[in-house]
């Protein structure tokens, strides 16, 4: 059940609350350089190729030319040889981001801070997007539901960029017209986005899932177990997954669950031992989802909320470069 509360200080629908502004640019405002710089390291990827400038193996030596890096400069080296020289690095090359991303009706919900979970996931796709842009990767986009699947091929730029955002946004705002799901909303499909993302794209990459705490669910989707199987051993593959509220919680007022037509009646929603039955028929079930990525040793991480997404998703890039190093990333 996924829940989407009424109050009178609740956040105006996405639909009705447009993103204004380039969206990779109002990143910035959200990541503190020591953060950035933490994170766009954590992107690093784990191909091999020189550069010249710091890295992380030291390579060979090379002529200081105008616009190097005067701190790479080899002083004893250059008094040896008697011209400037600067070291050359070997250094950790980057892999392609593909988000791929569940727009599914569950995404239209409400998250446990009373967020939109649809503007959850914009942010967490800005992030990756602008973290990307920074070190020059190619961002490509694979977005699916029962009804819909878009794709974009990976590609560089700040305009690439912010169309693919743009698109991920029509998307999500499709779902709702006004306060209510548009009719026939479609519902999550967790086995055909990862099927789309192992088919086309071919070249190893890091690949962002953003969903929610409910999936992926071998329970509804058999198939699911099948394709995280092949697409964690094909790809780096981490799971951002935005956390759902309750929508039946004694004594905090009116509330409304996203699949349903209407408030939940004020009887049900303040009985106790019925939200109890609830918080524990959804522990069960988000349990099964952890056992199910964790079984498959792919990283993943609850945002509830957009204070804290930044620290989350740094969190797990660094579990999920550790795990690489040790040989986890190849499954």
């Amino acid at each position: 059940m996924t829940s989407d509360p009424v109050s009178a200080n609740a956040p105006e629908p996405t639909s009705a609350r447009r993103r204004s502004g380039s969206r990779v640019a109002r990143v910035r405002g959200r990541l503190s350089l020591p953060t950035l710089r933490r994170s766009t390291s954590l992107l690093d990827g784990r191909h091999r190729s020189v550069f010249v400038g710091h890295g992380q193996d030291f390579d060979d030596l090379s002529n200081y030319r105008p616009g190097d890096d005067v701190t790479d400069i080899d002083w004893k080296a250059s008094a040896r040889i008697g011209q400037p020289v600067i070291k050359r690095y070997q250094r950790e090359s980057n892999l392609p981001l593909v988000l791929a991303v569940d727009t599914g009706r569950t995404m239209a919900a409400q998250a446990p801070s009373g967020e939109d979970k649809r503007e959850l996931v914009l942010a967490v796709a800005e992030v990756f997007a602008y973290l990307a842009r920074l070190r020059g990767d190619t961002v490509a986009l694979v977005a699916a539901d029962t009804a819909r699947v878009v794709s974009r091929p990976p590609r560089a730029g700040s305009e690439h960029t912010e169309m693919i955002l743009s698109l991920v946004q029509r998307q999500l705002d499709a779902l709702t017209r006004g306060d209510e799901l548009a009719p026939g909303a479609p519902g999550p499909a967790l086995s055909t986005l990862l099927e789309r993302v192992g088919t086309w794209h071919r070249r190893r990459s890091l690949v962002v899932l953003i969903t929610d705490t409910s999936h992926p669910d071998a329970g509804s989707d058999p198939a699911v177990t099948d394709r995280l199987r092949r697409l964690s051993a094909q790809h780096e593959l981490i799971a951002i997954q935005i956390a759902d509220d309750t929508p039946l919680a004694p004594g905090r007022g009116r509330a409304r669950d996203v699949e349903l037509t209407g408030e939940i009646p004020a009887f049900l929603r303040e009985d106790a031992k019925l939200a109890a039955g609830l918080v524990a028929t959804e522990g069960a079930r988000r349990a099964a989802v952890t056992a199910l990525l964790d079984a498959r040793h792919i990283e993943h991480t609850a945002i509830h909320s957009d204070a804290t997404l930044v620290d989350s998703i740094a969190s797990l890039l660094a579990r999920q470069r550790l795990a690489s190093r040790r040989g986890g990333g190849r499954r």
